[in-house]
């Protein structure tokens, strides 16, 4: 039963930054005005590295394939986010997003150290 709960646990996470992602399709102009006054530089490309990153790398780590470098992303993306976007202190609903990223990043730190367990395609045998 056990050798599941790896998998669980990166179905979990990487099912949170797929969902995330999918919602930003259809966000795109609410999207990058957040960005732009964050103020960060070329925000309709920060948009499309959002995408990127919460589709494609959450499909990436949900698999498990590459998981140790693919997490080790996430939890940076987790950071940065927090970081720009999150960083209103005296909003208690900002502040639970900080620490919701941040516990994230641990997680995702957790399968860097640990890596993807027995059910993913790191360790997909080949006959």
């Amino acid at each position: 039963m056990t050798r599941y709960l790896p998998f669980i646990g990166r179905a979990l996470i990487g099912g949170i930054f797929v969902i995330s992602g999918l919602g930003k399709l259809g966000a795109r102009a609410g999207l990058t005005a957040a960005i732009a006054h964050a103020g960060l530089p070329l925000a309709p490309l920060g948009w499309f590295v959002a995408l990127i990153v919460e589709i494609g790398f959450g499909l990436l780590l949900l698999l498990g394939w590459r998981a140790r470098p693919v997490a080790l992303v996430l939890a940076a993306w987790c950071v940065v986010t927090a970081a720009f976007f999150h960083n209103n202190f005296g909003d208690q609903n900002t502040m639970i997003h900080f620490l919701k990223n941040i516990m994230i990043a641990g997680g995702l730190l957790q399968i860097v150290h640990f890596g993807a367990g027995a059910v993913s395609l790191d360790n997909h045998k080949t006959a």
